[in-house]
């Protein structure tokens, strides 16, 4: 029987999920259940079936009526996934956008609000991606979770869920290395600090220095996190945390290829490692995070629980890119080998306070359990005064100003040049070549700038909520209600200040039935709300955008079947949805407003999550996911696009990842092989539709040796194995994102 809401000892781990052996299936041993996260997993394997974040309760995955993927750090472990979208290779309904820390789940995009950490939001990594050595696990929880995380995407919600201290003492050192001059280095190290396991720590760091198969990329990635955890008594937990990241990389936009020529698109018209960037571009990225909870037992039945997270975050940029249209001549015809660029520089400085606080309530009235939470959160991102960006693009003018477009009636005003025997209108940022690409360093002083101020501004979310968990024989009835006041001040603690206001009250209800002792079918409803905030936008939009669009609403309604097999070792979600959004807020693809928004009038997203995790024999691990999605406008502006497919959403995709330790084969015992395939059909490309992104399949494989049973294991993994030619995703002609080809990583890991 497991317990809800109440503290063993550290040294008992306090861990939901069955202890399991460091190569070997889960046994029979059930820990208690805390009621927030504060103390270590201890399992080492694929499968994780538990959330704290879903529900903010410590729960079974299976009791949890919604959908969520998991990605443990053990599977990514074993594919060296050493950056976020590698670890969400596998994860059902969830496509890469771009190279940025972007993503499209279930057929819907997700805006640049920042990623959830340990259930709580920030505002960071929307260019770069996170490294994970700090990483417990990776949870996608589909669909809108408004009701739990406030203002989310609405296809659904990354959480990153940090690693914690443990009870007893583990150390693990990897370093790899391979393609594309890549080295990286990781520690991790945990344990008590005192004899009687009060005090635990953990630390974690990790180095990155790599290059790319994509001309002038790099990146070189420093993270840091030490944490502590504080066990006093049986009624008491705190936990502290620091994360420490340093990204310094260039922003990589992407492959840009011809015109179409007789109507005919030619993806391979450029090499897929072609970059139409500068030599001196870069994009720096650095970022703490403190945070601090405590969970405090007040009665048997009742808990109190509060979490604090407090972030800074500093970008600085400078990047010559396309505007996302080809040059013109004269005629103001395009020139299909030409592309039109622009310059951008940016600074800016940001700051999050996030507060969780929630009592747990459990009593039982007769036959029902009540598993009751009423909570308040706050969050509050400032962006500082002194943030800027300069951008140069456009046309030069006889009197040296500089004109957004080139209007040809007005030709005598433009300063002409000749190019490739060609006459055009001379560019404020020198046309880029596509047949005779040159790169070189970029002096700044020759282009024309204009300068915008990034005004401060302050987005704040104050709500209150109530969440019952009713069960009754077979059935688990979840009901939640979140009353939500939203703010967001431009021009923050100016005489203009401007100021915007809006409440919501989110709903949410799900059904759990255990139709058999092995597997639950479960429904739910629930909605979203995603005010559309001037403050969290990266880049300078009309003030206030909250009063100039209405806010990003949805709702989510999905069934299920969540089930386990073979003994209890193998893990099947089957899902189905549907999900509605609307007043959808876009980039209009203006080339010479290149910060223009649109709104979209409605989208709806039908599809099926499968996803398989687990044992099929003690020494035999599997991941496996299908998805199919049928994402579609409902309604636009453009009448042409109503019923139209979504952007960047294949209809079929597959994933299969496993690992077979030779354990029982004498000659192989120390051996260990992974296998990996994975399928995406073809995408509709994100602001034009004159070409399709094609389908593809990739192999994956990797061999693992691990001598005489010791704790060092070496890794070989190679990815793209048949070196295939693929996209991942597109924008337009000028921004297609290719996959690396063939690349191998050799891995070391010392575990002692």
């Amino acid at each position: 029987m497991i317990t809800l809401g109440c503290f063993t000892s550290a040294a008992q781990s306090q861990d939901i999920v069955r202890d399991t052996a460091a190569a070997g299936a889960p046994d029979s041993t059930a820990r208690l259940l805390q009621s927030i996260e504060v103390v270590g997993r201890k399992v080492r394997n694929y499968q994780s079936d538990y959330s704290f974040a879903a529900t903010k309760t410590a729960e079974l995955n299976r009791n949890i009526p919604q959908s969520i993927s998991t990605v443990t750090k053990e599977l990514m472990a074993d594919r060296q996934a050493f950056q976020l979208a590698d670890a969400l290779r596998g994860t059902s309904g969830v496509i890469p956008a771009s190279y940025y820390n972007q993503f499209t789940i279930r057929g819907i995009s997700q805006n640049e609000e920042g990623t959830i950490i340990n259930g709580m939001r920030t505002r960071q990594y929307y260019f770069a991606q996170p490294l994970t050595n700090n990483i417990e696990r990776v949870e996608v929880i589909k669909g809108p979770a408004s009701t739990t995380f406030s203002s989310v995407d609405p296809g659904g919600s990354i959480n990153l869920v940090t690693k914690k201290p443990l009870a007893t003492d583990r150390k693990e050192i990897s370093v790899s290395a391979g393609s594309f001059s890549t080295m990286r280095g990781t520690l991790d190290f945990t344990g008590p600090v005192n004899k009687s396991r009060t005090l635990l720590y953990r630390l974690n760091a990790g180095y990155l220095d790599t290059r790319s198969f994509r001309d002038l990329q790099f990146q070189k990635a420093l993270l840091i996190s030490p944490s502590l955890t504080y066990v006093p008594n049986d009624r008491t937990t705190l936990n502290v945390e620091m994360i420490y990241s340093n990204i310094h990389t260039r922003l990589d936009r992407g492959q840009a290829i011809f015109g179409a020529i007789a109507g005919k698109t030619d993806l391979l018209s450029t090499p897929i490692s072609f970059n139409i960037g500068a030599t001196n571009d870069y994009f720096k990225s650095r970022e703490v995070i403190l945070m601090g909870n405590m969970a405090h037992r007040l009665s048997g039945g009742i808990t109190f629980n509060i979490a604090y997270m407090k972030q800074t975050w500093t970008e600085d940029l400078l990047e010559h890119r396309t505007t996302n249209a080809f040059a013109v001549d004269i005629n103001n015809q395009p020139i299909p080998t030409l592309a039109a660029m622009q310059v951008v520089q940016r600074q800016q400085f940001w700051n999050t306070d996030n507060v969780s606080s929630y009592f747990n309530f459990q009593a039982r009235t007769g036959a029902l359990q009540h598993k009751l939470l009423i909570g308040y959160d706050h969050n509050s991102t400032h962006k500082h005064e002194g943030g800027g960006q300069n951008a140069a693009r456009g046309y030069l003018l006889a009197s040296g100003q500089t004109a957004a477009t080139y209007d040809p009636a007005r030709q005598q005003e433009y300063q002409v040049i000749t190019r490739n025997g060609i006459q055009m209108p001379k560019p404020n940022v020198e046309h880029f070549d596509l047949q005779n690409p040159v790169h070189t360093i970029k002096n700044i002083n020759e282009y024309t700038f204009s300068k915008a101020a990034l005004p401060a501004g302050l987005y704040r979310v104050h709500a209150a909520y109530v969440q019952e968990q009713a069960k009754w024989k077979q059935f688990t009835l979840l009901l939640g209600l979140r009353q939500e006041w939203y703010q967001d001040v431009t021009n923050y603690k100016t005489d203009r200040a401007i100021t915007v206001q809006q409440s919501r009250l989110l709903p949410r209800i799900g059904l759990v039935y255990a139709l058999l002792p092995n597997m639950n079918v479960y429904a739910t409803y629930l909605q979203g709300y995603q005010p559309q905030s001037n403050t969290v936008t990266l880049v300078p939009v009309p003030a206030p955008a909250g009063s100039n669009y209405d806010p990003l609403i949805s709702d989510l309604k999905e069934a299920g079947i969540k089930s386990e097999w073979l003994d209890n070792q193998l893990q099947l979600t089957l899902a189905l949805y549907e999900i509605n959004q609307k007043n959808i807020l876009m980039n209009a693809n203006d080339p010479a407003d290149p910060d223009l928004l649109v709104t979209r009038g409605a989208e709806r997203s039908r599809g099926l999550d499968l996803d398989i995790t687990g044992f099929v024999q003690r020494n035999w691990q599997v991941t496996a996911s299908y998805s199919y999605i049928d994402a579609r406008i409902m309604n636009d502006n453009n009448k042409a696009l109503i019923g139209a497919r979504k952007q960047n959403t294949p209809i079929h995709s597959a994933n299969l990842w496993t690992r077979y330790n030779f354990s029982s084969v004498p000659l192989l015992k120390d051996l260990g092989l992974g296998l990996g395939v994975q399928y995406s059909g073809d995408k509709v490309p994100w602001f034009i539709r004159d070409f399709m992104v094609p389908a593809y399949t990739l192999l994956d494989a990797a061999l693992y040796y691990t001598p005489g049973k010791s704790n060092v294991q070496l890794a070989l993994n190679v990815n793209n194995l048949a070196n295939k030619t693929y996209w991942i995703g597109a924008q337009n002609y000028q921004r297609l994102f290719p996959g690396a080809p063939r690349n191998v990583m050799l891995g070391a890991t010392c575990k002692f």
